[in-house]
């Protein structure tokens, strides 16, 4: 995991609720740094830096499309 790079930070984890199904379901390799820490203590957000998406390198171009997609084509949006 240490070769995972961040693709996208969001702030709370209601954020990353929909978005975590969606990539598993495209069979990509990612975690979510900070994801459970923020869930018990969510005024840490901006301490931790927020819920980081990690990503492998090789699947980044991916993932850009899809946070792409999801943001502009679709009625549930990222805030």
């Amino acid at each position: 995991m240490k070769q995972f790079i961040t693709a996208a930070v969001f702030t709370y984890p209601h954020e990353i609720a929909i978005l975590k199904h969606i990539l598993q379901d495209a069979g990509l390799q990612f975690y979510f740094e900070n994801e459970t820490m923020l869930t018990v203590v969510p005024m840490y957000a901006h301490a931790l830096g927020g819920i980081k998406l990690k990503v492998h390198p090789n699947d980044l171009d991916t993932v850009n499309r899809i946070l792409t997609a999801f943001d502009k084509d679709n009625n549930l949006k990222i805030v």
